[in-house]
């Protein structure tokens, strides 16, 4: 595979990787074809960045904007509206080496909020951000605001109007099997550069009619994202609330701090999940080089990279190198 172009190979202390999603839920077989596409952009994006020498942190950021930027996927443009009929989202950033976070909850307006997180991370003490607190730090920041309906596309108006045209079994049902028309493509992803840092990013616009203020597992730090350059990195996408309930993310990478083989660690998360019979998908990046998705919905839409591997993408369980 590739060796970034401003590394010398005997520098490079580990193998590159890069692990992309755009949400675990029932995606129905009519949008099986965007939401692979979607994810090999991103993922080819990524690789390129890192092949170029780019750092981890960077990478993530970039390819989590590019997905925001698809209104396939339940982030950025496209994001689920809540009860009110408003898009509130929610992002979160973080670097490994530092164990540096940034992260917002709840905000509007704002085209790319993995951006924003950054921005928080960065410039501020503080490593979450709310609502009205975070659009504000994101005018003092010139990070530039879009209109509401800039960010209201397609699917997610649909669904909005169908739920609150009294279709509610739609939130209730969104990540089950028995049912083929459930929406919810959380985006994130994790990375491990060649000088062996690691970061993870994570974005949503939350569940169908959510209450207003509703935050779930994307903004949290060590729920939806986590990032130790000792073990790893993870981004996780799903049920929030269940997410939450085990601490996913940081779970995980823990159980690679303490040596455990990474298809091991993902299982166990999987077993974590059921313990709160939740519907959710994770994904996870060693500070060996290898990369990994599991998850116990119907599909998931991912892409990995690795040096050894190449480059595969997939929706289904099986997962098909990409040309």
């Amino acid at each position: 595979m590739c060796a970034p172009a401003s590394f010398d190979r005997k520098e490079m202390t580990v193998g590159l990787a890069l692990a992309v999603h755009g949400g675990a839920w029932n995606v129905p077989d009519a949008e099986v074809r965007a939401h692979r596409e979607g994810v090999a952009i991103a993922l080819r994006t990524g690789w390129e960045m890192l092949c170029g020498g780019a750092a981890a942190l960077d990478v993530v950021e970039a390819v989590v904007r590019v997905l925001e930027d698809d209104p396939t996927f339940n982030a950025g443009r496209g994001s689920h509206l809540n009860r009110l009929g408003r898009v509130e989202m929610d992002a979160s950033i973080m670097q490994g080496t530092r164990l540096e976070a940034g992260a917002v909850a709840a905000v509007q307006r704002v085209r790319n909020p993995v951006s924003l997180a950054r921005r928080v991370m960065e410039a501020s003490p503080h490593v979450l951000l709310v609502g009205e607190g975070a659009q504000r730090f994101a005018q003092e920041q010139g990070v530039p605001l879009c209109r509401a309906r800039d960010l209201l596309v397609g699917k997610a108006r649909e669904r909005y109007l169908r739920i609150r045209s009294g279709a509610v079994d739609l939130v209730d049902q969104e990540f089950s099997a028995d049912e083929d028309d459930r929406y919810l493509g959380t985006v994130g992803a994790a990375a491990l550069d060649a000088l062996g840092h690691t970061a993870a990013a994570t974005s949503t616009g939350g569940t169908l009619n959510k209450y207003p203020g509703r935050v779930g597992d994307s903004p949290l730090i060590g729920a939806g994202t986590y990032a130790d350059d000792l073990a790893g990195a993870a981004s996780c996408t799903g049920w929030g609330e269940g997410i939450i309930r085990v601490v996913l993310a940081k779970t995980a990478i823990d159980r690679l701090a303490a040596g455990v083989q990474i298809d091991a660690a993902g299982q166990a998360a999987l077993a974590d999940l059921a313990r709160v019979d939740a519907r959710a998908g994770i994904l996870l990046v060693d500070r060996y080089g290898r990369a990994r998705s599991y998850f116990n919905t119907p599909r998931m839409a991912r892409g990995l990279a690795t040096a050894e591997q190449g480059l595969r993408v997939g929706v289904d369980p099986a997962m098909e190198p990409l040309a």
